[in-house]
């Protein structure tokens, strides 16, 4: 974890969860994908213009296995108690996180003045599944080889959080997510690496179709991991559209 960041944990539903926060100004609330909570140069440079929280999901990383929440609207539920934020943020969710953060926003719009999923998994195509392990680096980063990531959790961790992306994502009604969007009037944007090998990136567009208030950006030279192929582009366009929005 960047030396910026200071890493308190707060008691949320139930769940003991744990939050790194650096910066100060707006808060923005930030949560991860599938493979877990890392703060990659976007989070880090975004916690120079806000004040970031980065909240772990409960289930991933140390945290103990979470079989109780059993849907993505009771996990909405716990981020805002963990957020414990009053007034104003932005909300910012990556993949798996994006899908959690969308539904916060269904759960109460008000206080989100700006809405941003970085390739969401909310919708996927027909028989869709990861990518096979062999593919998979390629299909997360434009150009694996040059990324520097953190040692893998042990396996036993990787396969707790697997199981609670997997349980969670089966429980999305493609449908019924269609019928509630077009009430969600917050100040969306969605951005997608145009390599994205994970979500197809053609997918932003039901989002934009969708959403009355939404604007949809796909990013060059950038896979499914677009904050860590493109951090400054990712950051200054979320800083961007967030001061847009207070204005």
């Amino acid at each position: 974890m960047s030396a910026a960041f200071a890493e308190r944990r707060v008691q949320a539903d139930g769940f003991d969860v744990r939050v790194c926060e650096a910066g100060s100004g707006e808060p923005l609330v930030y949560l991860h994908g599938g493979g877990g909570l890392h703060l990659n140069e976007t989070i880090v440079l975004l916690a120079e213009q806000f004040q970031v929280l980065a909240i772990e999901l409960p289930g991933f990383g140390a945290s103990a296995e979470n079989t109780r929440t059993a849907s993505f609207d009771e996990l909405a539920c716990t981020i805002v108690a963990a957020a414990g934020i009053d007034g104003a943020y932005t909300l910012v969710g990556t993949s798996f996180g994006g899908v959690t953060a969308l539904h916060v926003a269904l759960r109460d719009p008000a206080p989100i003045a700006a809405l941003v999923l970085i390739g969401p998994a909310a919708f996927r195509p027909p028989g869709w599944a990861l990518p096979e392990p062999d593919a998979l680096m390629r299909a997360l980063f434009k150009y694996p080889e040059r990324v520097a990531l953190p040692p893998p959790p042990p396996e036993e961790v990787i396969e707790k959080q697997m199981r609670l992306v997997s349980r969670l994502i089966g429980t999305i009604d493609e449908e019924a997510l269609r019928r509630r969007l077009p009430g969600l009037r917050v100040p969306t944007l969605v951005l997608f690496g145009a390599e994205d090998g994970v979500i197809p990136p053609e997918l932003g567009r039901v989002y934009r179709e969708l959403m009355p208030n939404c604007s949809l950006v796909y990013i060059d030279e950038a896979a499914h991991e677009v904050a860590v192929d493109r951090p400054e582009t990712v950051a200054a366009l979320i800083a961007d559209f967030a001061r847009l929005r207070r204005v």
